[in-house]
């Protein structure tokens, strides 16, 4: 963001309501997330956990309220902003024809990393073995750990996962719980939206379903 350093400021949401389609999942939801800060959001499944974390990586648009970094609305460089970040959703976006390292080396040249970044990334969750392997042999669980190795390969201020841990066995949370950690020492920030509990130090508790529009709220299905 134009005049905003990533270590600048809080990312600060204040406000925020999103529709989907006909409902209003969410209102008045406000949030602040500071550099080395983690929040984890819990909630039902359909309380908005993911909806929350697609509004602060501008891949959907709030009904109201701001999102800013450093008191700069990230809506002023939409780029700038998108650039300092990495989501991670419920798809992998494995592409099946590249290899494990292919894979990696793709992403770290988006940010113009070099090939020490995508050896340390498959050290860290333990694919060196598969690097060579092309990624449509991995199994569920490689294929989230290549799609988290990837926040090593090309770093980037601020992660928003969701559901990190589906389909990883006890040693993949052990090393993504590492990496968060290690993310978090260097001033990085990080919202995860989560049904399992995670050993995280300090980290703030945001329960999604708490700001649910009433059910006899006349504008949660207004049009």
């Amino acid at each position: 963001m134009r005049g905003v350093a990533a270590s600048d400021g809080d990312l600060v949401a204040d406000g925020l309501a999103c529709r989907r389609g006909e409902r209003l999942v969410f209102r008045g939801l406000s949030l602040k997330l500071a550099a080395g800060g983690a929040l984890l959001l819990t909630g039902a499944n359909g309380s908005g956990k993911s909806t929350l974390l697609r509004l602060l990586a501008t891949l959907l648009t709030p009904e109201a309220g701001t999102i800013a970094w450093g008191g700069v609305p990230v809506g002023d460089d939409l780029p700038g902003y998108r650039s300092r970040l990495h989501y991670v959703g419920h798809l992998d976006a494995v592409k099946p024809a590249l290899g494990v390292r292919e894979s990696l080396v793709f992403w770290a040249g988006l940010r113009g990393m070099r090939a020490a970044s995508v050896d340390s990334a498959l050290a860290a969750f333990a694919l060196a073995g598969l690097a060579d392997w092309p990624c449509r042999w991995l199994s569920a669980g490689q294929k989230r750990r290549l799609a988290l190795a990837r926040l090593v390969a090309s770093p980037a201020p601020l992660w928003l996962l969701d559901e990190p841990t589906a389909a990883l066995d006890a040693d993949g949370e052990r090393r993504l719980i590492a990496a968060i950690e290690t993310h978090r020492v260097g001033g990085g920030r990080i919202a995860i939206a989560t049904h399992q509990p995670l050993a995280l130090a300090d980290a703030q508790v945001l329960a999604v379903e708490d700001f649910a529009a009433a059910a006899d709220d006349p504008l949660a299905f207004a049009p």
